[in-house]
Parts: structure tokens; sequence; C-alpha cells
């Protein structure tokens, strides 16, 4: 028996299979064949995007995780799961497929209103319009997140936003930056914060420099905001809820990072086995020798294990658990699994894995990051320790059963 024919409790559901197997086509087939192209960021790249873009949308592969009432394919959230992990196998994926802005555009759905909502939301969702989002700071740790320092104060009908904000992906071609700002400096730390839309516009918005991360071309970027005044109606939610929606955000979103690093992972698995099999020594393959036997046994073993866990956190939340030591979980170990994958990887490759010549190089660079955004491992794991250690002193203790 074939034992891709198998099923579990987190095989793939039979319904998904047709869409999950058009997207995996479109990846291999159109996307990861001009990733060279597309990582040119030139006029010539973004037309590129552009067409693929085009033929996603023709084709009803779409912004799939957006919820069908703000336009997009209404997909549920534990089937998105399965088809993330596939279309994370290339960083350009969910550029070509418009879910990049699935999390903003979330966000601005269940939070936004007026004038911000009617500016942004559609064309959001549409892909016409790139959103970002400004957490961090270059001069407060991001493991404590109440120590950030950018202010906004209301002032006739207006918020006045002053501060810095670094590591902020997108804004450079962003129509908007979702900041985090203090606006309440008398209330306690995490009640002190609110999210509010800045149109990347406006004057006192300035770009500062694109930050590269080693070495290569990021994405990310580094802002400035000097008086910078926007209506008060693009507050997101109430005054003071900015870390609760902020966390609402990232939940989520976790778990779309840790199946798009799946997809990477598999990729680069492929990739090793490939090679594994056909590059030659003494003439016999590469893959009879057993060291190289261990770095398929170990990666596989990561692949499997994380992908279970993710996949357990994920229906978690479906079933509207907060899962919270879940999540943090698959953060720390989703981040390892992937670093640890292409790292095998590049070794099977030689030489041949430090260059263009295959996607790991880049790969590898963009996974060691894993470890850092979103909140460091460090982070991660005092808090998921730190719930646990509760439940036992609460004389629950923890059923891993349950």
């Amino acid at each position: 028996m074939n034992p891709s024919t198998l099923t579990s409790a987190f095989s793939v559901p039979e319904h998904v299979v047709p869409l999950r197997r058009a997207v995996h086509r479109f990846l291999t087939e159109r996307v990861e064949p001009v990733e060279h192209a597309l990582g040119a960021r030139s006029p010539e790249s973004r037309e590129l995007l552009a067409e693929l873009q085009a033929q996603a949308k023709k084709e009803g592969l779409w912004a799939l995780g957006h919820p069908a009432d703000i336009g997009g394919g209404g997909m549920p959230f534990l089937d998105y799961v399965y088809v993330n992990e596939v279309q994370g196998r290339s960083d350009f994926g969910q550029y070509a497929l418009g879910t990049w802005t699935l999390q903003d555009s979330l966000m601005l759905s269940r939070h936004a209103a007026g004038e911000c909502r009617d500016r942004f939301l559609d064309p959001l969702v549409r892909g016409e319009v790139g959103p970002s989002f400004a957490m961090t700071e270059p001069d407060v740790a991001s493991s404590d997140p109440t120590g950030l320092t950018t202010s906004a104060e209301l002032v006739d009908g207006e918020w006045v936003l002053n501060g810095r904000k670094w590591f902020i992906t997108g804004a450079g071609d962003a129509a908007f930056t979702t900041v985090l700002c203090r606006t309440e400096p008398d209330a306690p730390p995490h009640r002190a914060f609110s999210l509010i839309v800045v149109p990347t516009d406006t004057p006192g918005f300035r770009i500062v420099r694109e930050t590269p991360v080693l070495g290569i071309s990021s994405g990310h970027y580094e802002l400035t905001l000097t008086d910078v005044r926007v209506p008060a109606g693009y507050l997101l939610g109430e005054r003071g809820a900015g870390f609760a929606i902020a966390q609402e955000r990232l939940g989520p979103g976790r778990i779309f990072h840790c199946m798009r690093w799946l997809g990477q992972a598999q990729r680069a698995f492929e990739l090793m086995c490939d090679r594994l099999n056909g590059r030659m020594l003494k003439g016999a393959p590469l893959g009879e020798t057993q060291l190289m036997q261990r770095h398929v046994f170990e990666s596989w073993a990561q692949i499997q294990s994380c992908r279970l866990l993710t996949l357990d956190a994920a229906s978690k939340i479906d079933r509207g658990h907060g899962a919270r030591v879940e999540i943090g979980a698959i953060k720390v170990v989703g981040a390892r699994m992937l670093h640890d994958v292409i790292d095998r990887a590049v070794q099977v490759h030689g030489a041949a894995g430090l260059t263009d010549d295959t996607p790991l190089s880049r790969m590898y660079r963009a996974a060691r990051s894993g470890r850092i955004y979103d909140g460091p491992d460090e982070v991660h794991v005092v808090n998921v320790a730190r719930r646990l250690l509760r439940e036992f002193r609460n004389g629950n203790g923890w059923d891993f059963g349950a």
C-alpha cells in the first residue's frame, strides 16, 4: 500500500484536496520557476506579479482564506490552514494568491469603521493596495512591548502621532500602516496602547531606510512619525484596546506562519532527497552514505512532528480555544524545524547550497529571522512554561490527551 494513501486525524480533508492540489500546481509550475525575477523588485517584477495575480483571480485561487462577506474565497479557518501549507513553498506564494493581506483584512473588517473602513478594506482584499503593521521600535526590547514609546494624542478631532518604528514589513509599498502607540499614559500597561491606521502619504510619515536582513533586501523598513495627523475615526476598536486587537491578529497569524514554514521545509526536504538520489559519489548515489541518511531521518521527523503540533493548535483555535500554550510552542518548534531542515539541505548540496543556483540560500537566511519576529523564542518559551506551571499550581496538571 502506498503510505501517501493512508489517512489520519490530520489528513487533508477530501473536500480540500482538489483546491490544495490546484494551489500546489500554481506554486510549482508558475511561481517557483520565476522567483529570481520576482525577487528583483523592479518594474518588470511588479508586472510579472500582477500577471500571476490576474491568473489566480481567474482560476478561483485568489484570497482563499478571506471571509466571503468582504470579497474573499470564504474558506473555513481549518480548511485554509491545509492550503496555506502548500502556498508557503515560496515567499512569493502569498503575494501571487492575494493572501498576504489576510491578517490586516480581518483586523479592519472587525475593528475599522466609517471612512477608514471604506477607504482601505475592499482595495486590500482585491490586492490593489498593501498593508503594513508597525509595532516594534529600535530602542525598545520587543520582549516587553509595554515599553513602546511611540505616542498619539487626540487634538481637535485628530490623532497626532510621534515616534519611530522599525522592521515594518511592506511599509515601502503599503497604502497604510497600522501603528501601535501609547494613547492612555495613565492606564495599566496593557490598556495604555491603541491601534491607529496611518495612510503612508500623510505628512510627517517618513521611510528612513530599508533594513537588510543578513545581507539581503528584506522588505522591512524603519520609519519615523513626526506630528502625523489622522482623523479620530482611524482608531481601530476602542481606546486602550491595542494589545488585545494585536493579539487577536497575531494568534492565527502564527498558525499561518508555521504552516508556511512547513511548506518551505517540505520544499527543502524535496530538494535534499533529489540531490541525495541524483548526486553520485564513487559510483553510488550520495544518499547511500549513512551520514546523509541521517539528514533524511532527522528532517522527516522534525517536519512531521511540527506539522502535527501545528494542526493540533489550529484545530483548537477552530473550536474556539485560545490555545495559548500550543501557539507559543509551535512558534518556537516551527522556527527551529525550518532552520534545521534547510540547514541540512544546504549541507547536502555542498557549495551549490551556498549560491543562488538553488532557492536554499535565500530560504536559509529568511528562516533565521523566524526565531525573532512575532516574538523571540525566549519569550514564547518562558510564557509557555509559566502557563504550564500555573496549571500544576492550580491543581489541574496537564493532560496531553485531553
